[in-house]
Parts: C-alpha cells; sequence; structure tokens
C-alpha cells in the first residue's frame, strides 16, 4: 500500500476473520534475527478456476499485538487441460514474501496468516479466470491448506544465527 495507509499496522482484526488461517509459534526464548528471503510452501486445492493464496509475516508482541512484517501473494490459474469438472486437485505453490531483517524479542511471538485475499493491499480476484477489471461475476472459492507428512507445507525464514 503506499500513501498514509502504508506500513506496519495491527493484524489482530484481520486475523479473528474466518477465511485467515494463523500460524504461531509459541513465546520466543530468545531473540531471532530473520534477515534476507522469506518464502512459503503450500500445498493446496481450490474449486476456482483461478485464485490467489496470500501469506503475512507477523510479529506478536507479548501483549498479543500483532503487526505486519512482510507478505507475498501468489495469482495463479488450477485449470489443467484434461482435468474433470469438479475434481479437487493438491497443488504445490510457491510464495514470495518480501525479503527482510527484523529481530523477533524474546516473549514475542512469529506469526504466518495465510488468506486467500489481502485487500486492500492487492485486487481481489474474482476467480474465473477472466480479467479483473472487467469481471463482473466473480465466484467464491473453496480453498484447503494441507500440512502434514504427506503434504509438508512451510515457511522459510532465513535465521542469522547467533555468535
Amino acid at each position: 500500500m503506499i500513501g498514509a495507509a502504508a506500513g506496519v499496522a495491527r493484524q489482530n482484526e484481520i486475523e479473528a476473520r474466518h477465511d485467515v488461517l494463523v500460524y504461531t509459534t509459541p513465546a520466543l526464548q530468545r531473540d531471532v534475527e530473520v534477515t534476507g528471503p522469506i518464502s512459503l510452501i503450500l500445498y493446496v486445492s481450490t474449486t476456482a478456476r483461478n485464485t490467489d493464496f496470500t501469506a503475512k509475516l507477523v510479529d506478536v508482541h507479548a501483549d498479543g499485538s500483532a503487526y505486519n512484517i512482510s507478505e507475498g501473494i501468489l495469482r495463479h490459474r488450477y485449470e489443467e487441460l484434461g482435468r474433470t469438472v469438479g475434481a479437487i486437485e493438491t497443488h504445490e505453490i510457491h510464495i514470495d514474501l518480501w525479503p527482510t531483517s527484523m529481530v523477533f524479542f524474546k516473549g514475542h511471538r512469529i506469526r504466518l496468516e495465510v488468506s486467500s485475499s489481502n485487500f486492500p493491499r492487492f485486487d481481489s480476484n474474482p476467480n474465473t479466470g477472466s480479467p479483473i477489471a472487467t469481471e463482473a461475476n466473480p465466484v467464491v472459492a473453496n480453498e484447503t491448506v494441507l500440512h502434514g507428512f504427506r503434504h509438508p507445507s512451510r515457511l522459510i525464514l532465513p535465521i542469522v544465527p547467533t555468535s
């Protein structure tokens, strides 16, 4: 976002939404420096032909206040030639978040938010594959993020070792 609304902002209201997945570490036992590019690998399925997956890295203070640090989006077409209509397939996707240099202080927590939208930062996706500016009939995308042994979704953070 550019202008007066740009920069770090509290995320607590956004994280309370039903369409935002929230993953949080326990309170950190020491300061943790994250410096460099950040990436997220997700295993997802969607009912939409074309949809977004968004990610935010968040610093959670000891009092529970949560502030955005870095974010990213992947706008992607999921339909494939020969796909059965209505079939839901699992896809591995990669979302690049903005590089950062941030120290998460002892007692803070590191949080990841995953959603299908980050409006108004990014335009809303009508989920149809048609041009966003002219689409008049958006559709709802039902999406799933999988994780576990068979679907190792993960956040990759460049942690600077302490000496």
